[in-house]
């Protein structure tokens, strides 16, 4: 790129009216020998404006074409004027136009400069940030100019920030250590790396000190956010494991039965996930982004509904048989596997995040929340109240602890128990529904998808206590984050087989788990 060129735009830019693009204008940027190409550009970039932002933006895409002399913007196999944005019929004969090396450099150039001036506050805030990652001496006079005239103090920030890494090179002294130290509170990797460049070929030595100490203030700045990064996943995985096992605590932890199937049932809530997915993309196209909300209650309702029909024609002639109901629903499980692979496929399926799930949230420059992962803890942590309300102050929640913990009596009672039994076993797969749609927002949806959480989902009730779901929450949380810390430090397997250990160590010395259950039934 031209430093001329840019020093020209400096001096003549505030001087310049908007002038619209025109015709003529369009097709000396684009049409021609090189050097009258670009002698065409620098002149239009002095007047700059929206339209030939546009054109710029189309070349560096590779999205401009001539015919008969004309120009052609052609996006989305739809071709516009590129002074007017007018749409136009694009002749058969358009040619594609090409750029060299060096043409590509102008635009590049060009754009950054349009972008740094833009009225758009996101435009010119990433135009400050990549040229704080590719500072160059010649565009310190735009940058001056665009900090004087600068109105948003976290743009205005970047650009100091620019500036200071393009001071960094200086040949004056003072200007390289206010600059180190202006580049220290940026606290940001691209920033750690200007530095540790500079550091390389520093000859003086108090420039050098204060090079390694802004380095050092940023790598204590990214401890941080890397520690926080790792409690932040171990929550997050922590929310999902504990999605997983709300339900088993219910099948496996109040009714006794060893459900391998239970993945299997999450499994079922993804793939419910997905058509309703299917459904708003074909039939509610502009409610899509509320496709989720309607998947939840269908998510629980279909894996409720398998549930419950497991429960009447198999489980039911299994209670106080652990070990045939493992085998039972081993079996299901793998009906429920190849029946979803006759109906929907052996590949896996793609669930997409809604809009308002996309993205995420900029803590720290090196620490950013997804917006998914934010949304599924809030969902677990609202499926586990309604759960602790359902159970404990609802007449429900009331039978199904008494069937639980005193059949004949509650038989006696007049508490009708095979019904209850398929109320309570039907709430845990609804659960389970739950889990997998939460789990469909994260990743692939696939025939396997539950066979990765049915292990840790019988941990976690085990670690917590049979029957206690405060120990769930603990169990959950706690292996969670404790994974995720040991993954920095030993990797994943590794990480893995430790937590594999501290569980079998622990519940050899604690059988009862984290926390033992009270009354009656513990004492039997």
């Amino acid at each position: 790129m031209s430093r001329y060129f840019l020093l020209s735009l400096a001096a003549l830019l505030c001087a310049a009216q908007v002038q619209a693009l025109t015709p003529s204008e369009a097709q000396a940027i684009v049409i021609g020998e090189t050097d009258g190409r670009i002698t065409a550009l620098q002149q239009a970039v002095l007047n700059p404006d929206e339209r030939k932002a546009a054109l710029l933006q189309a070349l560096a895409d590779d999205a401009v074409k001539v015919a008969g002399g004309k120009v052609y913007i052609v996006r989305d196999e739809k071709a516009f004027d590129p002074a007017t944005g007018e749409a136009l019929a694009l002749p058969e004969d358009a040619e594609d136009v090409i750029n060299n090396n060096r043409m590509r450099g102008e635009i590049d150039t060009a754009l950054a400069v349009l972008k740094l001036f833009s009225p758009d506050i996101k435009l010119r805030g990433d135009a400050a940030r990549a040229m704080l990652k590719e500072p160059d001496a010649g565009r310190l006079p735009l940058l001056d100019k665009a900090l004087a005239g600068e109105q948003d103090e976290r743009v205005k920030g970047v650009l100091a920030l620019a500036r200071a890494a393009v001071l960094l090179a200086s040949e004056d002294k003072s200007q390289r250590l206010t600059a180190a130290g202006a580049l220290a509170q940026s606290r940001t990797p691209d920033t750690k790396l200007l530095l540790n460049q500079r550091l390389s070929v520093e000859g003086d030595a108090e420039v050098k000190a204060q090079l390694q100490s802004a380095i050092r203030q940023i790598d204590d700045s990214l401890r941080w956010g890397e520690r926080l990064g790792a409690m932040f996943t171990g929550l997050s995985l922590g929310s999902i494991l504990l999605l997983a096992a709300l339900g088993l605590a219910i099948t496996y932890g109040l009714m006794g039965v060893i459900n391998m199937a239970h993945g299997e049932l999450m499994m079922i809530g993804a793939y419910a996930t997905w058509v309703v997915q299917g459904v708003f993309q074909k039939y509610l196209p502009g409610a899509f982004d509320w496709y989720l909300v309607a998947a939840v209650p269908v998510a629980f309702v279909v894996s409720a509904g398998v549930g419950a029909v497991l429960e009447r024609s198999v489980i039911r002639f299994l209670y106080g048989r652990p070990l045939e109901t493992l085998l039972a629903t081993w079996g299901i499980s793998l009906v429920l596997m190849q029946g979803v692979r006759t109906l929907f496929g052996a590949q896996n399926v793609a669930v997409e995040n809604p809009a308002w799930m996309s993205g995420g949230w900029q803590l720290l420059s090196n620490l950013t929340l997804p917006y998914n992962r934010l949304v599924i803890i809030a969902f677990a942590l609202a499926v586990l109240a309604g759960m602790a309300l359902l159970i404990g102050r609802t007449r429900l929640g009331l039978f199904v602890r008494g069937v639980t913990q005193n059949r004949p009596i509650a038989s006696c009672m007049g508490v009708n128990t095979a019904r209850i039994d398929t109320y309570a076993f039907s709430l845990g797969s609804g659960i389970a529904g739950l889990a997998g749609c939460a789990l469909s927002q994260v990743g692939n949806v696939g025939p396997d998808l539950g066979q990765n959480y049915i292990v840790d989902s019988f941990m976690v009730v085990v670690l917590g206590g049979v029957g206690q779901l405060a120990g769930t929450v603990y169990a959950a949380l706690g292996l969670g984050v404790l994974n995720k810390f040991l993954e920095g430090w030993t990797g994943a397997v590794l990480a893995k087989i430790t937590v594999l250990v501290f569980i079998i160590i622990f519940i050899q010395k604690r059988p009862q788990g984290i926390f033992a259950m009270k009354g009656r039934s513990a004492e039997a």
